[in-house]
């Protein structure tokens, strides 16, 4: 029935979308394609107060413009829609076809969609995740906004007032990917894919006129009284004609369970103007709650209300997870503990079938991989994807997440103050992100550029405004920028002015030298700023020059080597290897077209491992041991916790034995708990078995997230 009740709105939404645009002149060939919008009664009946939610994703009209016409022909219109057109599925980008995979400049997508009765009365706004890196929005032929130069953050239009209710509505969307050098990344300075398109979801938004517009989280923890003060802003506007009287409450629960902490708390009223916005705080608590890190991500779901006259309007549902990560003494410190923290840094849009329109299941394929690569730390060059955040939030990723002022170029011919397009930008995305993202736990940094030589008075001047503002607007994270312009005169560079201190090491590959430039360097940059930790935000091995001749097990060795050697000094905190994947990118020195690469990672570009992945798994290893011997039928294993670089408690911890007996098939499994184990801590543990003449015996130390720490193998 179920299936029947689908297919009958599709088909009566295509047909209203048909007869409309029929009824206007249009033609057949001209018609966009109905996307998911069709299914808006089943969701918007399950979203009870909430919003509801309907996906505009599925197949769009999309079309090239590169002579530039599109808005001056009025594709936008009905009558002129998109007339040489081909289907695409969005997200997309048209940089992995290879007919367009060269081409920067505008393409147009077009869709369409029904607006039902009862939504007459109702706020419907349209929310892009991402456009890289321009959009410009039409409905029904009436422009509804722009959103320019920011490629990797999220913008939502109210498009209320054009909607077409009861009938067929066309959606055109222009998007622009041509180099700019009025924005960040500054034209060609960057490193990576510069796919075009709409490269994330899309959907519709359907709310009450006054609606909660988003919910902010501050969960500050008080170890000692083991009671964590919790303060929530509820940011409610007003899209009616009238004004209005209305009040909020909310309460809290653990996200797994549904129970926990449960607040009834009101914050009173709140009156607001027609138009009018305004951010509410509610009346906080001080409960005991759990606390999150990498391997015990506890998140809470808060369910904030807006009612009037008793009645609920509206709700509002954010998760978040509480956790204190601080610097202190010249080290991090995670939830009152000194930790030493190791990752792997992945370059999305890589993948040649998706690029930068990553489908959920790539994104979870990827940072599987990065867990079981024992990453527990990394960072990325932008703004990231909404489904990596709630992937690093539940799994147990820290991140640091930055804007995408990459390169030296990025102030090239500035004298003395950065531009002010270039410093507005940055902003711009900064205030965007912070925003949209300061609810995640998993994200411990803002990063606020990358490799910009932070000895230039342009470079710094801007690392210190945006510092100003990323302080002002979330003071609980700490900040840093990725530094390669620390070998000389480190005391010089604005690194220093930051929360602690990130530097991009490639002694051996990009800086020449050998091992001891690297020991020197570190010592030199520790004098430099003797109270603040030291990450080394990237380090490893990229073939993209004639002499790198090594190949994958000379990857292995700079990474056996150089992490020896961070692992020596107690004053570098973290270090995050470069990079998981080789990468698509437009400077690509290998490949061609969609393939055009740089091989950088432990992974190509679909995903296959090199032996180096297994390398970088070790390392990144919390087990700095893990032996096993047979005595009988007894399997006994020495398991001895690091105390170098990575270093951390292992707690909730389990050795998991299978045994291959008959045929070389797994026969028994067992899974032991293993005790708490502080940073160079060890135990022993035996475990019976019954399969005689055993073949080989496989033995994992499991984390509490399900992820393999460290494995080892028995053979006879």
């Amino acid at each position: 029935m179920r299936q029947q009740m689908d297919a009958a709105m599709k088909n009566l939404s295509r047909r209203k979308l048909l007869q409309g645009l029929a009824a206007a002149g249009a033609s057949a060939a001209m018609v966009p394609i109905l996307s998911d919008a069709s299914q808006f009664g089943l969701a918007e009946s399950a979203a009870e107060f909430g919003t509801a939610v309907i996906p505009l994703g599925g197949q769009w009209m999309f079309q090239l413009d590169p002579q530039g016409v599109g808005e001056s022909d009025h594709w936008y219109r009905p009558l002129t829609a998109l007339r040489k057109s081909i289907r695409v599925t969005i997200p997309h980008t048209w940089q992995v076809s290879e007919e367009t995979a060269g081409y920067h400049g505008v393409a147009w997508y077009v869709t369409g969609f029904d607006a039902p009765a009862h939504w007459a009365d109702k706020t419907v706004r349209i929310e892009f995740e991402a456009v890289n890196h321009s959009a410009t929005v039409w409905l029904n032929g009436n422009l509804v906004g722009k959103h320019l130069r920011r490629s990797y953050t999220g913008f939502t239009f109210d498009i209320s007032s054009g909607l077409r209710i009861d009938g067929p509505n066309l959606l055109a969307v222009k998007v622009d990917n041509s180099f700019d050098e009025g924005m960040l990344p500054r034209g060609r300075s960057f490193d990576w894919t510069d796919d075009g398109g709409i490269t994330r979801p899309v959907k519709l938004l359907v709310t009450p006129q006054a609606y909660i517009e988003r919910v902010q989280v501050d969960a500050q923890p008080d170890l000692k009284a083991q009671r964590t003060h919790l303060q929530i802003h509820a940011v409610v506007r007003n899209a009616g004609k009238s004004p209005i009287r209305l009040g909020l409450d909310y309460r809290v629960a653990e996200e797994e369970t549904g129970f926990g902490v449960v607040a009834a708390a009101g914050a009173g009223h709140v009156d607001l103007e027609p138009g009018a916005a305004q951010s509410v705080p509610l009346q906080s608590i001080n409960e005991p709650m759990r606390l999150w890190d990498f391997d015990h991500p506890h998140l809470y779901r808060v369910v904030v209300q807006l009612w009037q006259d008793k009645k609920t309007l509206h709700s509002y549902t954010e998760t978040f997870g509480v956790r204190r990560f601080e610097v202190k003494d010249g080290a991090f410190y995670l939830n009152g503990e000194r930790v030493r923290l190791m990752g792997v840094e992945r370059m999305a849009g890589s993948h040649p079938d998706y690029g930068m329109a990553e489908p959920a299941s790539w994104i979870e394929h990827d940072h599987n991989d990065l867990k079981e690569l024992n990453c527990v730390l990394t960072r990325v060059h932008w703004q990231q994807d909404r489904r990596v955040l709630d992937y690093c939030d539940r799994h147990g990723i820290l991140m640091q997440e930055e804007i995408p002022a990459w390169g030296p170029d990025t102030f090239q011919g500035m004298a003395d103050e950065p531009a002010p397009a270039i410093l507005e930008n940055g902003l711009e995305q900064l205030r965007e992100m912070i925003v949209r993202d300061r609810n995640h736990p998993s994200i411990f940094a803002w990063g606020l550029c990358n490799e910009v030589n932070g000895q230039n008075p342009p470079a710094q001047k801007f690392i210190r405004s945006m510092a100003k503002e990323a302080r002002k607007l979330d003071p609980t994270r700490l900040l840093t920028y990725a530094s390669n312009s620390l070998q000389q005169t480190p005391e010089r560079d604005a690194a220093g002015e930051l929360d602690f201190i990130s530097w991009n090491e490639y002694y051996e590959s990009w800086y020449g030298g050998d091992v001891d430039s690297v020991r020197r360097k570190l010592e030199a940059i520790h004098r430099a700023f003797p109270g603040k930790p030291i990450v080394v935000s990237e380090y490893g091995y990229c073939e993209c020059a004639p002499d790198r001749t090594g190949g994958d097990a000379r990857r292995i060795e700079i990474l056996r080597d150089h992490t020896k050697v961070f692992g020596e000094f107690d004053f570098v905190a973290g270090a995050i290897f470069f990079d998981y994947n080789d990468y698509r990118t437009h400077i690509g020195d290998k490949g061609a077209f969609v393939l055009k690469q740089r091989v950088h990672g432990v992974v190509d570009l679909y995903g296959a491992r090199k032996p180096s992945f297994e390398a970088l798994r070790d390392e990144a290893s919390p087990l700095a041991q893990l032996d096993v011997s047979i005595n009988g039928r007894w399997i006994t294993a020495s398991v001895l916790a690091g105390i170098t670089l990575p270093s951390y408690t292992l707690e909730g911890y389990a050795l998991r034995c299978i045994v291959y007996g008959f045929g070389d098939l797994p026969m028994e499994q067992y899974a032991v708990p293993l005790p708490r184990m502080a940073p160079g801590e060890g135990f022993i543990q035996e475990v019976p078995f019954e399969t005689k003449n055993p073949q080989r015996i496989r033995v994992d130390v499991m984390r509490p997230t399900g992820f393999s720490a460290r494995t080892t193998w028995w053979k006879p």
